[in-house]
């Protein structure tokens, strides 16, 4: 494991010097100037890491396939805080999104025919942590060997966000009985807030595919990246009880009665997973598509590629306590081409 520290520049810096970034317009990918340089490796070596979260300053990661949590070190090193009891990894499920809330890891998981989210008491100090008996926060989600979306994070409402996805079966992201297909909202122990927009309902929003990434502007807006099927990709901004269609449309529908997405792609260009509000833009990390996206907050229509094809596929991109800006890539997930030191979590400077 290695790690080498860089220090915040005026430019965005993410792509090695050899690749030109492209801005979108209009869906067009059109050349754009910028500066580059080649990021720096934080920690090397993982088995398919699907999320990175911070307990303190001290990063913990999940691995999808070994169950694992791993606690990062100054140097990158990684060691074993825990190996959690119940996962069923297959396709793309497993031990998916995990978050650190009043010193409790939340973990969404892949058990049987479910997901579920389930919690841990943190004990120790860096170094030797560990984690308590398991509860379960929230159950009963659909699973699949794809589509179970699995992304959590609290809010700046002290809420807890889950997307979900369909688990293949499309018309349970119209089923407001159906918790797939959905960003839902919890309290931290699992309860449905008296104020979520269907009454006794953990639904916030419906008519998901597969979203995985979920991210909240300085305004407190929410935006969420979801994975298309064979047309669009998308990136939203969440309303409360919005419809966002599927599997009734796919992308920009001009239908009222759905929420249109504010940007799309086709998904051999982006796939998009983690995402993250990095200051004045939103940075969106990408499986099939090999390349981290930037949408500027100001104008969500347009957006900005980088390092496209440089370090293989991309998982998830998150701002570490310092405010640093790391990417976690995925190419030891059964679909990437990995190379001798992968995956790894690499550091990339922002403004």
């Amino acid at each position: 494991m290695t790690k080498n520290r860089l220090m915040p520049s005026v430019a965005l810096l993410l792509a090695a010097s050899t690749v030109t970034a492209c801005t979108f317009v209009d869906g067009t990918a059109r050349p754009s100037p910028s500066e580059t340089q080649t990021p720096s490796v934080i920690a090397d070596g993982l088995d398919a890491p699907w999320s990175v979260t911070f307990h303190g300053t001290t990063a913990l990661v999940s691995e999808r396939d070994t169950a694992r949590i791993l606690e990062l070190d100054d140097e990158g090193g990684a060691r074993e805080v825990a190996v959690i009891d119940g996962v069923t990894p297959g396709g793309e499920g497993g031990l998916l999104g995990i978050t650190v809330h009043d010193d409790q890891l939340y973990a969404y998981l892949t058990a049987g025919d479910e997901n579920r989210i389930d919690r841990f008491e943190l004990t120790g100090e860096p170094g030797s942590l560990s984690l308590g008996t398991p509860e379960t926060v929230f159950d009963g989600i659909p699973s699949a060997s794809n589509h179970n979306g699995g992304r959590i994070a609290f809010g700046p409402d002290d809420m807890l966000y889950a997307t979900t996805g369909d688990a293949g079966n499309g018309q349970d992201a119209q089923d407001l009985e159906s918790p797939a297909g959905k960003i839902l909202r919890l309290t931290a122990d699992g309860a449905i807030p008296p104020d979520n927009p269907f009454p006794d309902s953990p639904v916030y929003s419906y008519g998901h595919r597969n979203p995985q990434g979920i991210a909240w502007d300085a305004d407190g807006t929410l935006y969420a990246s979801e994975f298309g099927q064979n047309t669009w990709d998308e990136l939203n901004v969440i309303e409360p009880g919005g419809n966002y269609g599927w599997p009734e449309v796919e992308g920009v529908a001009e239908r009222d009665d759905f929420i249109d997405p504010v940007q799309q792609w086709a998904p051999h260009d982006a796939s998009p997973s983690g995402i993250a509000v990095v200051g004045d833009v939103i940075l969106i990390a990408n499986l099939r598509g090999e390349r981290l996206l930037e949408v500027p907050l100001e104008d969500l229509t347009a957006s900005t590629e980088h390092l496209i094809g440089e370090h293989g596929r991309l998982r998830d991109v998150v701002v570490s306590p310092d405010g640093s800006t790391w990417l976690v890539t995925n190419n030891t997930d059964g679909r990437g081409d990995p190379g001798p030191d992968d995956d790894r979590i690499l550091e990339v400077a922002v403004d």
